[in-house]
């Protein structure tokens, strides 16, 4: 008995201290994107499924709510379809102050369709003055056939490890995603720690205040900061591959004057494979 008790308090110290050894290991020593990406890419599907050249016309209802720069809220049909790396949104609202949102990549230019005439919609105005988000393929995430994570060789982005954040509650692996030819956009992929299902994409620029004529101006003056986040849930088998049937987009511009913050959510009901996309149809009628 002499001897069990110095030996028992020695094995429980090792293994106290294997366990905050252990505990202390931080997840970005465990991962590394190229890893990360591969288990998100298997998580969507078989390659079979997942093929790019596979056309999807994902269709349902939507809900667009101005919260500030204007109030009100305003629903209808919606539709998300992408061939290769060819994209296109149309939305109809019952609006008739903003009858539709019309956006459509077809591999080279981004358009979108004014609805009335000299007046696009604040999302229009974004994605035009930051066509990145439709040129790389991040629009719509893993609803796309052009996500840049089915075929990073396509594109070749520079790709940087963040660490982790909960979303919704769920621990994610965030990954800087810096497009080879540069951008002003700071973009984030969140990807699900325990499934490596694609929960979120963050846009965010931010310009910096511009000097006044003088001290006292130029204290009044602020940074501009444009933030858009793509949350995507509710995923299911459609196709052979596992895609979100919630999508949302959020956009909120933060200025001194005329802020705008809008939230955009579908519900996504129908999905359809490998029917044929004519190319006009990407250019949402312009």
């Amino acid at each position: 008995m002499n001897n069990y008790r110095p030996a028992t308090a020695i094995i429980l110290t090792l293994l106290f201290f294997t366990h905050i050894s252990g505990s202390s290991t931080p997840v970005a020593d465990k991962v590394t994107p190229e890893e990360l990406v591969a288990k998100h890419v298997e998580a969507i599907g078989t390659a079979e499924a997942r093929k790019t050249d596979r056309s999807r016309i994902v269709a349902g209802t939507s809900v667009m709510n101005l919260k500030t720069g204007g109030r009100g809220n305003t629903n209808g049909a919606a539709l998300l379809a992408s061939q290769k790396d060819k994209v296109l949104l149309k939305a109809e609202f019952s609006s008739p102050d903003f009858p539709f949102e019309k956006l459509g990549f077809d591999g080279r230019k981004l358009h979108a369709k004014q609805y009335s005439p000299g007046v696009r919609s604040p999302l229009d105005e974004f994605f035009l003055s930051h066509t990145t988000v439709f040129t790389q393929g991040l629009f719509g995430g893993v609803l796309s056939s052009a996500w840049p994570l089915l075929d990073l060789t396509a594109r070749n982005p520079k790709l940087q490890y963040a660490g982790t954040e909960k979303i919704d509650g769920r621990q994610a692996h965030k990954v800087r995603y810096l497009p080879r030819e540069g951008g002003e956009l700071k973009i984030t992929i969140f990807i699900d720690a325990e499934n490596f299902q694609h929960l979120r994409t963050e846009y965010e620029r931010v310009i910096a205040a511009p000097m006044g004529g003088s001290p006292a101006e130029s204290a009044s003056l602020r940074e501009m900061r444009y933030q858009l986040v793509e949350d995507f849930r509710d995923f299911k088998t459609e196709g052979g591959l596992t895609l979100p049937h919630k999508y949302t987009i959020q956009y909120s511009v933060f200025k001194l004057n005329n802020p705008i913050t809008l939230d955009w959510t579908f519900n996504l009901t129908r999905f359809t494979f490998d029917y044929p996309i004519e190319e006009k149809e990407f250019l949402v009628d312009t």
